[in-house]
C-alpha cells in the first residue's frame, strides 16, 4: 500500500523554484520522449530561412517556457489535490517540448530568448492567481492558453520552408499534444472563457511574439 506524500509550504516554494532553475537554465530540462526530428533528414537551409526558422522556434520556446510556469503556478494554489496532480502532469509533458524547441534553436545556430525569465515570472503570478480564484478558472485559463498557442503553431507551420522536415515534426507533434491538454482541461470542469477575456489573452501573445522572435 503506498501512501501520498505531503509536501509543506516550504517544500512546495523550494520544488517551484527548482523548476523554474530547469526551465531557465540551458538543457536542464531532459524530455520524456525523444524528438521527432531525430527521424527527418537534415536539409541545409539559406541564411534567411535559417534565421527565420530559429526566430519562429525561439518563440515557442518561450512559450514552453510560459506554459512551465503557468502550470506550477496553478499547482501552487490549486484547491484540489487532483487538479494539481494534473497541473504537475501537464507540467511535466510540456517539458519535451521545451527541450525539442531548444535543441532545434540551437542547431539553427542561436539561442533561446534572453526575455524567458521575465516571461516565466509573469506567467508563473498569472497562474498561481487564477488557481487563487478558483479550480474552475485555473482549468479554463490551461484551455484558453492552449488554443492560444495552438493557432500561433498552425501559423508557424504554414511559415516553415518546405524542407525543413525537422522542425515541422517538432511542431505538429506539439500541436497534438496542446490540444490534447486544452480538452482535457474543458473536460475537468474548465471555465470557458468569454470573448473579451480570449482578445485580451491574444493580445498579450501577440507582445511576447514580437519580442522574442528577435531577442
Amino acid at each position: 500500500m503506498t501512501t501520498e506524500r505531503h509536501y509543506s509550504p516550504a517544500d512546495r516554494l523550494l520544488l517551484q523554484a527548482d523548476a523554474a532553475l530547469r526551465t531557465l537554465l540551458p538543457f536542464s530540462g531532459q524530455p520524456y520522449r525523444p524528438s521527432p526530428a531525430i527521424t527527418r533528414p537534415d536539409v541545409e537551409m539559406n541564411d534567411d530561412d535559417a534565421r527565420h526558422v530559429a526566430g519562429l522556434m525561439r518563440i515557442n520556446h518561450t512559450g514552453e517556457v510560459c506554459a512551465q510556469a503557468l502550470y506550477q503556478g496553478q499547482a501552487l494554489t490549486a484547491k484540489l489535490p487532483q487538479v494539481r496532480k494534473a497541473m504537475e502532469h501537464a507540467a511535466e509533458e510540456e517539458i519535451d517540448h521545451l527541450a525539442w524547441c531548444e535543441q532545434r534553436i540551437r542547431e539553427l545556430g542561436s539561442r533561446p530568448s534572453v526575455l524567458n525569465p521575465l516571461f516565466y515570472g509573469m506567467s508563473f503570478g498569472i497562474g498561481a492567481l487564477a488557481g487563487l480564484v478558483s479550480d474552475k478558472v485555473s482549468l479554463g485559463f490551461v484551455a484558453a492558453t492552449e488554443q492560444q498557442v495552438c493557432k500561433h503553431l498552425d501559423d508557424h507551420l504554414q511559415q516553415l520552408p518546405a524542407e525543413d522536415q525537422k522542425s515541422r515534426a517538432i511542431l505538429e507533434q506539439m500541436r497534438e499534444d496542446e490540444q490534447q491538454h486544452a480538452e482535457s482541461a474543458l473536460d475537468a470542469g474548465g471555465l470557458r472563457f468569454p470573448a473579451p477575456v480570449r482578445f485580451g489573452m491574444t493580445l498579450l501573445s501577440k507582445v511576447m511574439t514580437k519580442s522574442t522572435y528577435r531577442i
